[in-house]
């Protein structure tokens, strides 16, 4: 129901938010009247969370979750907008304006139409275990849906017959035009009989964030021209609002940070079955804006992990577009590839969740799904499209609306063309990057001795060809020693890579490593072949091994294994100084507290990288 905006006003007025959000975190004042707690909607051990009363809204500094009092009330007790109203109305002494007699219709009626949904979803249960169920059970065990999976997500089935809900529905007292209005049956144009939606179909309940069945959705189990078919829309059911599986994954989101975006129900199920339980699926339709923002308010960067295909990688992209104007201050996406031919079911059914835990910690930020996106639109190789290229991404940016995120992605963006393409004092220099000798400056560790590497004294801190040099052997050690990938795997998914071939070969790698059992050298490069890999991969081994012979024997893994390391932590120091020297930059154009800030916390975190605590820095001389 619509509430007059005066009464409104009138409540957040008579309500003190810290009171209310007191009853469920434990709040302490701090010195400008704020209080903090520990985040109700994250796991965390240091408190994050701020609530003020002079403002009336909360904020999470370490998910992003922000609101006021309804929203608190909402996101914590699973209510409705008019139930919080109602509630709070009652704790204030307010009295709620009553409904106008069509509002009150209005609600009477969705109520009723819960109900019929609700009957139909337990008779589709009932009928799964019925004698007639077998084919759709049959199918589960195949799928490998564990019996509490199908319970929890209240799995049904409906049967190949033309009016069996319907009779059974209209003998329990639903009538024939509630069974039209919700979408479970359908009346043809020439007025004839009404006849059920689904028949031999696996039905997968929709359900709304209280926990009601709005829609259906069914899996075809025998021949039909859709695999698929969900419920129409309908006054309860807008499948571009809502997220299958969402209702099961709430506290589990809540509980991991983040979210996991796929694309179907079996996915979603599989998923759970798998050990993610924070797993949800839009309903057959590309991610919308609705969907996006309604993630956002439960994990400030979901992933979005869809079928290893091209429709798949379409999809992530369209859903990467229609985010960028959304985009606020800590609410962003990732994206996680899964390998060709796969999806989540099939992955975790073959490879085991672990290899599902591979593929999602690979995951890359939305700016790095759209380089890949632009840079990979067209060879660039001439004035013209490099030009071209910058204009692509520019025009990306002009798409978002924040102001602070969108310079944040045109510094990037243009950081990166000018370490690919070459900067403004080097436009003379060699273009095309991408199809050098990688062998030409990667350095040499000296045989692999033990105690300090000639990695660790190199004095440049990741410029020019040292750093690509640095960065071609760091990538190509793991295509001649694989097996320095079972410790150093998370470092190496980590490490920041300037060069996009060489960053995309590493993905490749993690990939193959999540995927392939046995993993050898040659292994690796025949699937790396089968991936579009294989020339890059061809020659940077080449020149690894050129300049590092030692690699080829097996009794030196030890000492390939130190060197890689000490290359990976030299190129990390690298990069925070060369953050550092950004940060620096921008505090002597704006010497506000948040950059001087930020100056500091870096050189902490390269002190830290570096086995040295400081007594002061730049900023703050002891």
């Amino acid at each position: 129901m619509a509430f007059p905006p005066a009464f409104l006003d009138e409540l957040r007025s008579r309500i003190v938010l810290s009171d209310v959000v007191g009853r469920r975190v434990k709040l302490r004042k701090g010195p400008r009247g704020e209080f903090t707690g520990l985040c109700p909607f994250h796991n965390e051990k240091s408190p994050s969370f701020t609530v003020s009363d002079d403002k009336g809204f909360y904020h999470c500094f370490g998910c992003g979750e922000h609101g006021s009092v309804f929203n608190f009330v909402m996101n914590t007790e699973n209510l409705q907008f008019p139930e919080v109203v109602e509630q709070l109305a009652g704790t204030a002494g307010m009295e709620v304006p009553r409904q106008s007699a069509a509002a009150a219709e209005a609600a009477r009626r969705s109520a009723t139409l819960h109900e019929v949904l609700d009957k139909a979803a337990v008779w589709y249960s009932d009928q799964l275990n019925a004698a007639q169920g077998a084919g759709a059970r049959d199918y589960l065990k195949k799928r490998g849906v564990e019996p509490d999976s199908a319970a929890a997500f209240r799995l049904g089935f409906a049967p190949d017959a033309r009016t069996q809900l319907k009779d059974a529905l209209l003998a329990r007292g639903v009538s024939d035009a509630q069974l039209v209005e919700t979408g479970l049956t359908v009346k043809p144009e020439d007025g004839g009989a009404s006849f059920d939606r689904f028949r031999n179909r696996l039905m997968f309940p929709i359900l709304d964030s209280r926990g009601r069945v709005i829609a259906f959705g069914g899996r075809a189990l025998g021949d039909a021209r859709a695999k698929y078919l969900n419920s129409p829309e309908t006054a309860l059911f807008h499948k571009g609002r809502t997220l299958y599986g969402l209702f099961q994954a709430r506290q589990p989101i809540r509980d991991t940070g983040t979210a996991i975006v796929t694309e179907g129900y079996m996915d979603v199920i599989a998923l759970v079955d798998g050990g993610f339980s924070h797993a949800v699926a839009p309903l057959g339709t590309a991610l919308t804006e609705e969907q996006i923002e309604l993630l956002w308010r439960f994990a400030p960067e979901p992933v979005i992990c869809l079928d290893g295909d091209a429709a798949g990688r379409r999809a992530a992209l369209a859903a990467a577009e229609r985010a960028l104007p959304l985009l606020k201050p800590g609410l962003s996406l990732h994206f996680a590839q899964l390998p060709d031919g796969e999806d989540p079911d099939s992955l975790i059914r073959a490879r085991g969740a672990a290899a599902m835990r591979q593929v999602l910690d690979a995951a890359v930020p939305m700016n790095e799904l759209l380089w890949w996106k632009e840079r990979r639109a067209q060879p660039v190789d001439s004035p013209e499209r490099e030009a071209g290229l910058r204009a692509r991404l520019e025009t990306l940016c002009r798409e978002i609306r924040d102001p602070d995120i969108r310079g944040a992605y045109q510094r990037l963006f243009r950081a990166r063309m000018d370490e690919e393409f070459g900067g403004p004092r080097s436009r003379g220099a060699e273009r095309g990057r991408g199809s050098r000798d990688w062998g030409a400056s990667i350095p040499r560790p000296g045989g692999f001795r033990r105690g300090p590497s000639p990695l660790l004294r190199q004095t440049s801190l990741g410029r020019g060809e040292e750093s690509s040099g640095r960065e071609g052997f760091i990538v190509g050690v793991p295509l001649v020693a694989p097996a320095v990938l079972v410790v150093g795997e998370e470092a190496f998914a980590q490490v920041h890579l300037a060069d996009t071939s060489l960053d995309r070969l590493r993905g490749a790698i993690l990939q193959a490593s999540a995927t392939v059992a046995g993993l050898d050298s040659e292994t690796l490069h025949d699937h790396l072949a089968k991936q579009g890999f294989g020339d890059i991969a061809t020659r940077l081994t080449a020149a690894v091994v050129r300049v590092n012979p030692n690699l080829r024997a097996d009794t030196a893994l030890e000492e390939t294994e130190l060197a890689w390391r000490e290359a990976m932590a030299l190129h990390g120091r690298a990069s925070l100084q060369k953050e550092i020297e950004t940060a620096w930059l921008e505090f002597t154009e704006d010497s506000s507290e948040e950059k001087r800030d930020r100056v500091t916390s870096l050189q902490e975190e390269l002190g830290d990288a570096q086995g040295v605590r400081t007594r002061g820095n730049l900023l703050n001389p002891a």
